[in-house]
């Protein structure tokens, strides 16, 4: 197991080894620590012991690794958001009482998971019916009634699955913590071609707007979070004409240049991105160039665009990091407020395991980035 803290899968079935092993090093350390006691102890003296005990030293190695670059990357992604929200931007969040991460890595959390918090919670509200497929949310809200900022939640499965349901521990502690969320599908492809998703998207923002009152969010503070295919229909959402105004846009490893991505697939490429991308677009860049153009979100940095903060593992063997990087300097470059947050061990959705490293890093600066971005301007 320790070996694919560093080792990318080859094919899908092995995917979810290389995305969970670095997410659950702190496991594997007891483990192999465990191991190595318990073979060192051990009153035989033989050929396999050894081989236990040198396996054992290489798997305390591999999973410790992450650990080490932990304090490293957290710095890194500090400078990064003080460089573009000010150094003090701390002290312009209104209320930072309402951090469930106090510090961006907890050892307690890793083992025992991260306290999530009241909410109610209001499941499968149909907000389209488009060609009789109907599409449904999920709306999570603090315990208490009120007025909230709103995070409209869009989620990944490369454009053919997933559902509201995915990655329901993040919609729950962000209500918890003061936001209304509102987890949303599509119809997907490939029964479905680009644009039908991002159609899909605009009416659930366009019902969010019609509902605002009663599912008492704020819509002049909304944010569009998305992961993977959801991070490429979020930033699309953001970037071009909206049913409402959107404040922010956060792309959890999500593709921003189509094709691109195309041409320069990941090795290994354990998910076949090109059939992904035929599937959702209808063909090759060179058979519908115009579908990837419209599809690639970097193709619209040039204009001025909501605050984005981009969350991406380094190891990354869906979306190349290299991808969301030029994303970065093309936003940066058209004078957009922009982040790029780097896990140099994380592989994509590292987030499915929410009390790993990665995602306890990733959280602690979305949450602080949510704050400072959809604060009242009025307070």
């Amino acid at each position: 197991m320790s070996i694919w803290v560093v080792t990318p899968a080859p094919i899908y079935a092995l995917l979810p080894l290389a995305v969970g092993a670095p997410e659950v090093c702190h496991w594997l350390l007891l483990l192999n620590i465990t191991a190595f006691v318990v073979l060192l102890f051990s009153l035989q003296s033989s050929w396999l012991q050894y081989l236990g005990l040198g396996m054992s030293v290489v798997g305390i190695i591999l999973s410790i690794l992450p650990f080490v670059q932990l304090p490293t990357a957290q710095q890194q992604m500090q400078l990064a958001m003080e460089k573009q929200l000010g150094k003090d931007y701390p002290k312009t969040i209104v209320k930072p009482e309402s951090f469930g991460r106090l510090s961006p890595f907890n050892l307690i959390d890793a083992f025992k998971g991260i306290h999530l918090g009241e909410i109610r919670y209001t499941a499968n509200v149909e907000f389209a019916a488009p060609d009789g497929v109907p599409l449904r949310l999920n709306i999570y809200r603090p315990p208490q009634a009120g007025k909230y900022p709103a995070i409209v939640v869009i989620h990944g499965g490369g454009w053919q699955s997933g559902s509201p349901e995915t990655n329901a521990n993040f919609s729950h502690y962000m209500a918890a913590r003061g936001y209304t969320v509102f987890a949303i599908t599509y119809r997907y492809a490939p029964a479905y071609k680009f644009p039908a998703q991002l159609e899909d998207v605009r009416s659930a923002l366009a019902y969010i707007q019609k509902h605002a009152t009663e599912y008492e969010a704020d819509i002049d503070r909304i944010a569009l979070l998305g992961r993977s295919a959801g991070g490429q229909l979020a930033m699309l959402a953001g970037y071009q004409q909206s049913p409402l105004p959107v404040r922010a846009v956060i792309s959890y490893y999500g593709p921003s240049n189509l094709a691109q991505g195309y041409r320069e697939p990941p090795t290994p490429d354990p998910l076949n991105v090109r059939d992904v991308l035929e599937a959702f677009l209808g063909g090759t860049p060179d058979q519908v160039p115009e579908q990837y153009a419209k599809a690639s979100p970097i193709n619209y940095a040039n204009r001025p665009l909501p605050p984005t903060l981009l969350v991406h593992g380094s190891r990354d063997h869906i979306t190349r990091i290299s991808f969301p990087r030029k994303l970065f300097e093309s936003l940066q470059t058209s004078g957009n407020l922009a982040i790029l947050l780097e896990i140099p061990w994380a592989e994509h959705a590292f987030d499915y395991i929410f009390n790993g490293p990665s995602n306890q890093l990733a959280l602690y600066h979305t949450e602080r980035f949510l704050a400072w971005v959809l604060r009242d301007m009025g307070e």
